[in-house]
C-alpha cells in the first residue's frame, strides 16, 4: 500500500513540477530566484506545493499579477517560498551526503541545520534582495533576521517528522531509495505549514518581502479587455514611478533588542521540539 502511494505521489510530484516550469518559463512575470523557489519547492512537496502555486502566485491573466498577490497572507506564503526553497535543499543535500558518514542523528541534525541555514540565507534569502540593497553583503546583513527566525520554524516541522519517519521506517534514510526522498516530501510539507504563521508575520510587519513582480513584466493582455489593475504605467511621471517603487519595496527593522528576543525565543521553540521528539526518538552525539 506504501508503495503504491508513493508511486502516486511521485508521478502527481512530476506532472507539478512540469506545469511550474513550463508556467515559469511562459507565464512568470517574478524574479528568477522567485521562479526557482516555487520550481524546487514544488519538486519537494508535488501537488500541495502546485496547488499554492496556483493559488498564492501564477499570474492570472497579463495585467493581474500584482492585484491577484497583493493579499498579505499570500505575499505570505510566497516569502515562505524562499526560505523552504533554500532551507529544504540544504536540508536535503546534507541527509544524503551524511547517510554516508553514518554519524549519530544528533549530529546529522547539526549539520543540515548549517547546510539549511547557509543554503537559505545565502542564496534564496540575499540573492533575491540583492538588487534592493545594491550589494550582496548589504542583502545578507538585512536579510539574517527574517531567515533566522524563519528557519527555525521550518526545523520545528521538519526535524520530528525526519527523525521519528527514520525511526519508524527502516531503509528510507538511504537516498538511493524512493523511501528517502518521499520522507523528506512530507518532512518539508510539515516544515513549510508550521513556518507559514511566521512568514505572514514578517510580511504583515514589513520585515520580510513575498512576491514582486519584475518592473515592465505584467502589461496589459492586448485586445482582451484586460488592464493593469496598477494603471498604465506609462502614464506616471518617472520621478512618481520611482517614489512608488520605493515605498512599496521599503522594509521596516526591529530595535536589536526585539530582534534578539524573536531570534532566542525562536531558538528555545527548537530546542523544545528537539526535547519532545527525543522523548520518542533517543537523539544522540
Amino acid at each position: 500500500m506504501l508503495n503504491g502511494a508513493m508511486l502516486v505521489w511521485f508521478l502527481l510530484t512530476g506532472v507539478s513540477v512540469l506545469f511550474v516550469l513550463w508556467d515559469s518559463i511562459s507565464n512568470g512575470v517574478t524574479s528568477w530566484v522567485q521562479r526557482a523557489a516555487w520550481i524546487l519547492v514544488t519538486l519537494y512537496t508535488g501537488p500541495v506545493g502546485l496547488f499554492f502555486y496556483l493559488l498564492a502566485c501564477r499570474r492570472p491573466f497579463p495585467g493581474g499579477h500584482d492585484q491577484f498577490t497583493k493579499a498579505t497572507w499570500k505575499q505570505g506564503i510566497n516569502s515562505e517560498m524562499h526560505c523552504v526553497a533554500g532551507d529544504a535543499t540544504g536540508i536535503i543535500v546534507a541527509a544524503i551526503l551524511l547517510h554516508f558518514f553514518a554519524l549519530p542523528n544528533g549530529w546529522d541534525i547539526l549539520v543540515e541545520y548549517s547546510f539549511g541555514f547557509i543554503s537559505g540565507l545565502f542564496i534564496f534569502q540575499a540573492l533575491m534582495m540583492l538588487p534592493m540593497f545594491g550589494s550582496y553583503a548589504q542583502a545578507v546583513r538585512k536579510t539574517i533576521f527574517a531567515e533566522t527566525v524563519s528557519m527555525n520554524f521550518v526545523m520545528t516541522g521538519m526535524i520530528p517528522t525526519m527523525v521519528i519517519l527514520a525511526a519508524l521506517w527502516p531503509g528510507s534514510e538511504d537516498p538511493l531509495t524512493p523511501d528517502f526522498w518521499f520522507r523528506m516530501s512530507l518532512a518539508t510539507v510539515v516544515g513549510a505549514v508550521i513556518a507559514f504563521p511566521m512568514n505572514w508575520w514578517l510580511v504583515a510587519r514589513h520585515l520580510k518581502h513575498g512576491c514582486m513582480t519584475l518592473p515592465g513584466a505584467d502589461g496589459p493582455a492586448p485586445a482582451l479587455g484586460h488592464r493593469s489593475p496598477e494603471g498604465p504605467m506609462g502614464a506616471m511621471p518617472q520621478e512618481d514611478m520611482k517614489m512608488n517603487e520605493h515605498s512599496m519595496m521599503e522594509m521596516h527593522t526591529l530595535s536589536s533588542a526585539r530582534m534578539v528576543t524573536w531570534v532566542v525565543g525562536t531558538y528555545a521553540l527548537l530546542i523544545a521540539t528537539l526535547w519532545v521528539t527525543a522523548q520518542f526518538v533517543p537523539i544522540e552525539f
